[in-house]
Order: C-alpha cells, then sequence, then structure tokens
C-alpha cells in the first residue's frame, strides 16, 4: 500500500443501509446485464445470420427475426443499467469516479456511442425491405453496430475492472494503459461467451413458442432445426466459458480470493456443467424431445448468473476492503483534524474579539487598533516582511497621510500584483473599528 494512493472519502451518510445497498446492486445488475447479453448477443448472431443469409434465403429470415429483438432488449438493457449504476455509485463512490477520471474520453464518448449504435439498430431494422437490392450496405450498418454494441461494453468493463486495483492508479494513463491490465480481456471474452450462451437459449424459446407463426416466415427451416441452432450456439459459447474462465481466475489478482468466493465461483461451474450435460443430450435426442429439458437448462443457467454475479461482488469486496479501510482511518483523522482546526480558530477568534473589546473599554485606541488587525488582517500581512500580501511598512509608504484611500481599500479592494491573491473585501468592520485599525496601520513602528 505504500504506492498506492489514499484520497479521502466524502463523508456523507448513504440514501440506504449498505447492505441493502449491495443486495439492490446484485440483483439490479444480474438483471441488467441479462439484457445486455441478449442485445450484444443477438446483434452478433444477426450478422451471423444476415452473411449466411446471402447464400440461402432462410438464414436471412432467421436474421430478421432476431434483429426484431434487439431493439426490445436494448431498451430493457438501458432501463434496467439505471439502478445498479445507481448503486455502485453508492457504495463505491471514490472508486468509480477515479477510474471514470483515469479513462477520460473514452467513458464520456459512452453517451454518443449508444445514441448512434440505438439509431443503427433502428435503421438495420426498418430497412430490411427497402435495402433487399443493397444487402452489402444493410449487413455493413449491422455490422457497424456490432462493433459498437462490442465496444461500449468493453469500456464499461475496463472502468469496473480499475476499479479493483488502487495501487494502479498511479501507473494508467487513460484508457489504452487501463485496458493493458492483464485480466481486462480474459474478462471480456467471458462476457461475449456468456452473451452467445444466453442469446442461444434466447433463441430457441422465441422460435419456438406455440403462439411465434414460425411456418409464415420460414419456407424451409423447421422448429426443430431452428432450435437446434439455438441450442448449439449456447452450447458451444458454455463451452468456451470453461475455457476463459479458468483465464480470468488465474489473471485475477489474489488479494482478492477468499474461500466464501471460491465456494460461490465453484458452485456456479458446478451447476454449469449441469446445464451442459443436458444441452448436449438434448441435441442428441430426437426433435420431439427439444423441449424436454428446456426449463431445466434454463433454470440451471439462471442460477449459474447468480452464482457468478455473486462471485464477482464477493472479490470486489474482498480486493477493496483493505484499501477502503486505510482511506477510512485518513478520513477520520482528516475530519479529527478539521474538527481542532475550527474549534482552535473559533477560540482564536473568540480571544481577538474579547481584546477588542478590552482595549475598547480602556479607551485604549492603538490597542483596540492591534487587535483588529490581529483578528482581520495578520494572516496575510507581517509588520515589516511580506506574506500573502504586502508588509505594514509598505501600506505606509503608499497611503502616508492618506487615511481615506486606505479606508476605500479595505472596504473594496482590487487586485495590483498579478503574483498574488485577491484581497477579499472587508465590509463588516464598522466606521469606528476601520478608524482605530488605519490608524494603528499607518503610525506602527
Amino acid at each position: 500500500m505504500n504506492n498506492t494512493p489514499l484520497p479521502k472519502d466524502i463523508p456523507l451518510d448513504l440514501p440506504l443501509p449498505e447492505w441493502l445497498l449491495v443486495i439492490l446492486l446484485v440483483v439490479s445488475f444480474l438483471a441488467h446485464i441479462v439484457f445486455v447479453n441478449l442485445m450484444v448477443g443477438g446483434s452478433i448472431a444477426t450478422l451471423w445470420a444476415e452473411i449466411k443469409g446471402l447464400k440461402n434465403k432462410e438464414y436471412d429470415v432467421l436474421a430478421q427475426e432476431i434483429a426484431a429483438t434487439i431493439t426490445v432488449n436494448k431498451s430493457l438493457a438501458v432501463v434496467l443499467g439505471v439502478a445498479p449504476l445507481l448503486s455502485i455509485n453508492a457504495l463505491y463512490t471514490i472508486y468509480f469516479y477515479t477510474a471514470n477520471s483515469l479513462t477520460g474520453i473514452m467513458w464520456i464518448l459512452i453517451i454518443p456511442m449508444v445514441a448512434i449504435v440505438f439509431l443503427l439498430t433502428y435503421l438495420h431494422k426498418y430497412t430490411w425491405e427497402a435495402m433487399a437490392n443493397m444487402k452489402l450496405l444493410h449487413i455493413s450498418i449491422n455490422a457497424l453496430a456490432v462493433i459498437m454494441f462490442l465496444f461500449i461494453p468493453l469500456i464499461f468493463l475496463v472502468n469496473i475492472n480499475l476499479m479493483l486495483f488502487p495501487e494502479k492508479w498511479m501507473s494508467v494513463r487513460g484508457f489504452l494503459s487501463a485496458l493493458a491490465l492483464p485480466n481486462v480481456f480474459p474478462r471480456y471474452f467471458h462476457f461475449i461467451c456468456a452473451s452467445l450462451a444466453l442469446t442461444g437459449l434466447f433463441i430457441t424459446w422465441y422460435m419456438g413458442r406455440k403462439d411465434y407463426p414460425f411456418e409464415e416466415y420460414f419456407k424451409v427451416f423447421t422448429r426443430a432445426k431452428v432450435k437446434r441452432l439455438g441450442y448449439q450456439l449456447a452450447l458451444g459459447a458454455s463451452v468456451a466459458q470453461f475455457l476463459f474462465g479458468p483465464i480470468v481466475m488465474a489473471t485475477l489478482p489474489a488479494k482478492g480470493f477468499s474461500w466464501a468466493m471460491m465456494g460461490v465461483i465453484l458452485s456456479g461451474v458446478a451447476v454449469a456443467v449441469y446445464a451442459v450435460y443436458y444441452m448436449i443430450k438434448t441435441l442428441k435426442g430426437t426433435d420431439d424431445q427439444l423441449d424436454r429439458y428446456f426449463r431445466r437448462i434454463v433454470i440451471s443457467m439462471g442460477i449459474v448468473v447468480v452464482f457468478m454475479g455473486s462471485g464477482r461482488h464477493v472479490y470486489r469486496a474482498n480486493a477493496i476492503n483493505p484499501h477502503r479501510e486505510l482511506m477510512a482511518q485518513k478520513t477520520a483523522e482528516f475530519e479529527q483534524a478539521s474538527k481542532e482546526a475550527r474549534e482552535q480558530a473559533a477560540n482564536q477568534q473568540e480571544e481577538e474579539k474579547q481584546a477588542i473589546a478590552t482595549a475598547e473599554a480602556s479607551g485604549d485606541n492603538t490597542a483596540k487598533g492591534k487587535a483588529v488587525f490581529n483578528s482581520y488582517c495578520a494572516a496575510c500581512h507581517k509588520e515589516k516582511t511580506p506574506l500573502v500580501g504586502p508588509p505594514v511598512t509598505e501600506m505606509q509608504e503608499i497611503y502616508a497621510d492618506n487615511k481615506t484611500d486606505l479606508i476605500k481599500w479595505i472596504k473594496s479592494p482590487g487586485k495590483k500584483r498579478p503574483d498574488a491573491p485577491q484581497m477579499p473585501p472587508f465590509p463588516q468592520i464598522n466606521d469606528t473599528d476601520m478608524e482605530d485599525l488605519t490608524q494603528y496601520i499607518l503610525n506602527i513602528k
């Protein structure tokens, strides 16, 4: 921790109990990430199917049907993203905003990028027939949307990842520097695999619904074929996750690991193996058995998402807590020092008021002028040497035998020196005290 920055925390009360905010963060993030997965995975599946549709019209129909869902999933992803964003802001304010500032312009670009990619998805969706004879241009629109859909989550992931490592803050020099951290891309590819796996199951459900008019759209493909395509996508992506998962674990710093975190993650892996087993069993079965284990697979994958999301939070808490404890200690020390400074200033101000009152009662105008000077002027001016402002001797040279202009300057000062700060006005000094103050300044030896 020697080279790790320890900023002071913002001493504000949380809007809710911390445990409740943590639950809201985990639950709302899981709901949000599911639709982000469907949005990203759906855009990739649409691009793949539309390219294949150049040779086989049925794939073009499949691409159009998947594309119709992307804008809906996109809207849900955005709406459901508000709660986790607010929760993480409240729980990890210093970490979240530090990561934002270190990634700089890329974080700011998220807003215009999101607006552009949404417009591209609507353009792609509603020009399918109009651009039927311009398929390469139509595909290019989708390809650009896919690139942006892939890049926006990468920016989020880089920021969230950077939160976990305060010890890296001093060495990070922008987005590309944060992107180079060793665990970023394994986590990113794990996210892409999750997106494709959920999209595969979504396609199987969406195209297999009893109220879905499958035969109106497809002339050659059967429901069974499309369901199998969905299962195959889900299975392939899930198997790939078993490859990227260990790489993610290997590249994460050990500081966030604990037996509880490992227990949560390994439980998720066990449930994922269970789901993969039934995907394989389903694909090996006959067409009339394709729905037999679907609910079991979906529930299992849902449990996997919960375990992985919870494990991610446990790791984050483990990784950040030592730094948060040190930061809390520094914040407490700062608050105590601030309190003592305020009390000292208040005591000093009270003593100066008492000195002015004593001098006034004794009728000693010189003593009173000195007390007023100590109360309002001594913080910035010494008698013979410069401090924040010029010494008293310089004031005497400028305003010798000109008390009126000195009073005007004190009440409404300007700025004469470019290398010195602007002097504040002192309209709160009453006329009697001002007379004694300026008399003291002009006659002090």
